[in-house]
């Protein structure tokens, strides 16, 4: 193996190992491109180190094809202790004049919501549960939907 070749493989060897890897990370995939109002997705996160805070996203993936500027959901937490709260975010996804928010290749956009730095109060496994918000008995041309949780870096 030539010196150049040598290098480019251990460089490689070194970007691919200091990649930073989520602590949880699911995508949910929705048949036929419709979120029915009877799904109601499930994400359940072992959470042991409660000293550290957290990032939280959702990264919703819609088609251009989307007939709304965006989409409510209610977002329902289930602490180990039983505990439980649920509450509404709103996800923008294109602007008032229509553009879109996110980030758009092709005829994919993909829009996130993040809550940065937030802390746990008890170890153990957490449960969110995603439901859609909206009256309608199912939104179309919803792609998919991801919830990553990254350990904040200092």
């Amino acid at each position: 193996m030539t010196q150049n070749k040598f290098i480019i493989v251990v460089l490689l060897i070194l970007f691919v190992s200091c990649s930073k890897h989520p602590h949880y990370e699911k995508v949910y995939s929705f048949e036929n491109r419709e979120w029915k109002d009877d799904v109601k997705l499930s994400f359940p996160v072992e959470i042991e180190d409660v000293a550290t805070e957290y990032n939280f996203t959702l990264s919703l993936r819609v088609s251009t094809d989307y007939k709304y500027n965006n989409l409510w959901v209610f977002l329902k937490t289930i602490s180990p202790d039983g505990t439980e709260a649920r509450e509404p975010f709103e996800i923008n996804i294109t602007n008032s004049d229509g553009t879109w928010i996110g980030n758009r290749t092709g005829s994919i956009v993909e829009t996130p919501l993040m809550f940065n730095k937030r802390k746990l109060p008890i170890a153990g496994k957490y449960t969110f549960i995603l439901e859609q918000g909206i009256s309608s008995s199912e939104i179309d041309n919803v792609l998919d939907l991801g919830f990553k949780v990254e350990k904040v870096e200092e």
